[in-house]
C-alpha cells in the first residue's frame, strides 16, 4: 500500500496565508501528519486492486459452480420424484 505524503512546510503556508496564525498553523499540521502516519489511512495502487480482482473473480467462479452442482442435484431429485410420481398414476389408472 502506498502512503500519503505532502509538503508540511507548503501547507503551514497556506494556512498562515489564509490568515491562521503560525502556531495554530504548525499545530494543525503535526496533528493531521501524526493522524495519517497512525492511521488505517492506505490508498491501494493498481497491483492490490489487480489481486482483489482476481480474488473476486475465483470466488465468485467457485460458488458459480458450486450453484450449478447443487441445482443439478436438486433437478436431478425432482425429475426422479416426478417418475415415480408418474409411474405411481400410470399403476392406479
Amino acid at each position: 500500500m502506498a502512503a500519503i505524503t505532502f509538503d508540511t512546510l507548503k501547507f503551514v503556508e497556506h494556512l498562515t496565508a489564509a490568515g491562521v496564525p503560525h502556531a495554530q498553523a504548525k499545530a494543525e499540521v503535526e496533528a493531521l501528519t501524526e493522524a495519517l502516519q497512525s492511521s488505517a489511512l492506505e490508498l491501494a495502487t493498481k497491483d492490490d486492486i489487480k489481486l482483489a480482482v482476481a480474488d473476486l473473480r475465483a470466488e465468485l467462479h467457485k460458488e458459480t459452480r458450486d450453484l450449478k452442482v447443487d441445482l443439478i442435484k436438486w433437478m436431478t431429485g425432482a425429475l426422479i420424484a416426478q417418475a415415480a410420481v408418474i409411474a405411481t398414476l400410470v399403476k392406479l389408472l
